[in-house]
């Protein structure tokens, strides 16, 4: 088996523009995530990071562990108006009141539903093998799904496009390209 530090390896075209990005490719993304807290952790991060680069959320994925109490569901959802003023004088995260406030009313919707479950009974292991990033999708009935089941318990700021981020981000979905190395592993 290959090892991420083999040369010519081959991996998915956007994890190549930056260490970061290689890092997360070829030891998180795609993977299997589950755990209340850990999935609530990347729906999080998939919401805060809509609009933006991946990249600046991975840099920045520790700053907001620190202020989001680490993604502890029932820590965050008793999260109150000091904490939004907190948080939007961190500059350490994406200071948007939107997305801080969604993190805070999804955390709350969280402690109603076993949220680890909810997300992976959407996993959708036979999709097909993408052979060029042209063929991997936005968005999925899967994801429409997902989003759709999400936003009735509550949730907010989370759309199928960043559902499809999820599943490929924890494992629900593989979309390593058909010559990634991470496939063939």
């Amino acid at each position: 088996m290959e090892s991420a530090d083999s040369p010519g390896l081959v991996r998915c075209g956007w994890a190549t523009s930056a260490p970061d990005y290689i890092a997360y490719h070829d030891e998180e993304w795609g993977r299997p995530v589950t755990g209340d807290d850990q999935v609530f952790e990347r729906i999080s991060l998939e919401s805060f990071q809509s609009g933006l680069s991946w990249i600046t959320i991975l840099r920045k994925r520790e700053n907001f562990r620190a202020a989001f109490a680490g993604f502890s569901i029932p820590a965050v959802a008793a999260f109150g108006e000091e904490d939004v003023d907190r948080l939007l004088g961190d500059a350490g995260i994406v200071r948007n009141r939107a997305k801080i406030e969604a993190t805070i009313a999804n955390a709350r919707a969280a402690l109603d539903v076993d949220l680890s479950d909810l997300v992976w009974k959407h996993a959708d292991p036979g999709a097909p093998v993408p052979k060029t990033p042209a063929d991997v999708p936005a968005q999925t009935p899967g994801s429409k799904a997902l989003a759709k089941e999400l936003k009735a318990h509550g949730f907010r700021f989370f759309g199928p496009t960043t559902a499809y981020a999820l599943m490929q981000a924890i494992g629900l979905v593989n979309d390593h390209l058909a010559d990634c190395w991470i496939r063939r592993a």
